[in-house]
């Protein structure tokens, strides 16, 4: 008689490995619940509702009644006139079928539940500093002028030729290009300033998306500040887009550790509650540097601001490498600086001597002088700090470098013309 062993043994073998296939499968279906796929599963809680708001709008805008059905705000029973209603004397009020709402709520709104946010955010370079670097102050009123000069972000004025971009440019521009960004410091017709909702996209309020480095990189990308293409080559940006799919991004706000973020994103070197430092919403919290000035300084409470830093860098990072890192990046910085002193010590003659026009930006010389320190300065810079070491050389120091020996050619032609000479403190630049 055959026996049938063989045959038993492949059977049993056949389903071990179909169990542990399931059992994977199971496994993987639960680890990403975590990630995105959590939130596709989250269930809309007004898809029954009868509320005036949510029937009529879910006609003539169903797809912001998904997204608010979906958020944690309308799970906390936070309604649509909550944010939109207001009375009909209430700066900005438009008269709305039998109502009168705000189209667009202000941090005046999101303030009654988030006072500690708005407070923070209102200390930092996102409101009125951010607004008025390209507006300036002049249609700031005495409160406005006042919460600004209170803002110790807002004590370092940049220089002042993006105000002269901004204004020749033109209003039909910059309606596409300065204000896209720094509008999320512009003051309200309620008196309060910003707009909540260039982070916290509308109407979901995703924590995730506002967790995610591809929020940031919507102002904070291109020749002036590439943070994005910075992150992206440096190894926190190599861990978030080989593995971030696999993070806890509903961790609760305050509680997050390396197993939530193995490596950090934007967010969770600026602002989360990370390590010893807790959540904030002044995103200069943490920096040391005036980092976008044309030549950097020192923040004014820098000290404190690097132990906040730190205390995140800790969670990965031992205290000698942290030390080491911070020394070396102080002194690229400070090179940086040397530079861009350089530059203006070689515009100084012409300056000096009145052979540049009053008006900013109409020869080549001004945007030569202007690039140097707002393109490859700051991207210098900031790859420095951000771990980014081809925008450190050759979208940073390598041009810094180019500008300055051009600009020197543009100067000596300039000098020459006029019948003077370059001062030897300068000609060897």
């Amino acid at each position: 008689m055959r026996s049938n062993l063989p045959r038993t043994l492949i059977l049993g073998l056949t389903v071990t490995t179909i169990t542990l296939a399931l059992a994977l499968v199971v496994m993987t279906i639960g680890h990403s619940g975590s990630g995105a796929s959590a939130a596709k599963a989250r269930r809309n809680v007004l898809a029954g509702s009868n509320d005036k708001c949510v029937v009529c709008h879910r006609n003539s805008t169903p797809g912001i009644v998904a997204q608010y059905g979906q958020s944690t705000m309308a799970v906390a029973n936070v309604t649509c006139r909550d944010c939109h209603e207001v009375a009909a004397t209430y700066p900005g009020a438009v008269a709305h079928e039998g109502t009168y709402v705000l189209p667009q709520p202000t941090p005046a709104t999101c303030q009654r539940c988030h006072a500690r946010e708005v407070a923070q955010f209102y200390q930092s370079r996102h409101g009125l500093p951010a607004y008025v670097a390209y507006a300036g102050t002049q249609s700031l009123d005495d409160k406005l002028l006042a919460m600004y000069a209170a803002i110790p972000e807002g004590g370092f004025h940049p220089d002042k030729m993006r105000n002269a971009l901004f204004a020749k440019q033109g209003e039909a521009i910059a309606r596409f290009a300065c204000q896209g960004c720094h509008d999320i410091g512009k003051p309200a017709p309620d008196g309060s300033v910003g707009d909540c909702t260039k982070c916290h996209l509308r109407h979901e309020f995703s924590l995730e998306q506002a967790r995610k480095p591809e929020t940031c990189n919507a102002c904070h990308i291109g020749p002036d500040h590439p943070q994005w293409e910075i992150y992206q080559e440096s190894p926190h940006g190599i861990a978030y887009l080989t593995g971030g799919h696999t993070w806890n991004w509903q961790a609760e706000p305050g509680t997050l550790t390396t197993q939530d973020f193995p490596a950090p994103t934007c967010a969770t070197c600026h602002m989360s509650g990370f390590g010893a430092s807790g959540t904030t919403h002044d995103v200069g919290d943490r920096l040391t540097w005036y980092l976008f000035a044309p030549i950097s300084e020192r923040r004014p409470a820098w000290r404190d601001n690097l132990v906040r830093m730190q205390n995140v860098c800790r969670a990965c990072h031992n205290a000698n490498f942290i030390k080491e890192f911070y020394e070396a990046a102080d002194a690229a910085t400070e090179q940086v600086n040397a530079w861009v002193r350089q530059s203006n010590a070689l515009m100084a003659p012409l300056q000096e001597n009145r052979l540049l026009t009053p008006e900013p930006f109409d020869e080549p010389i001004d945007f030569s002088h202007f690039n140097l320190w707002h393109h490859w300065g700051r991207t210098a810079k900031f790859g420095i700090w951000m771990q980014g070491p081809d925008y450190v050389q050759w979208h940073g120091a390598y041009e810094v470098l180019h500008s300055l020996a051009e600009l020197k050619v543009m100067v000596e032609e300039k000098l020459e013309k006029a019948g003077l000479r370059l001062p030897s403190s300068t000609s060897g630049h």
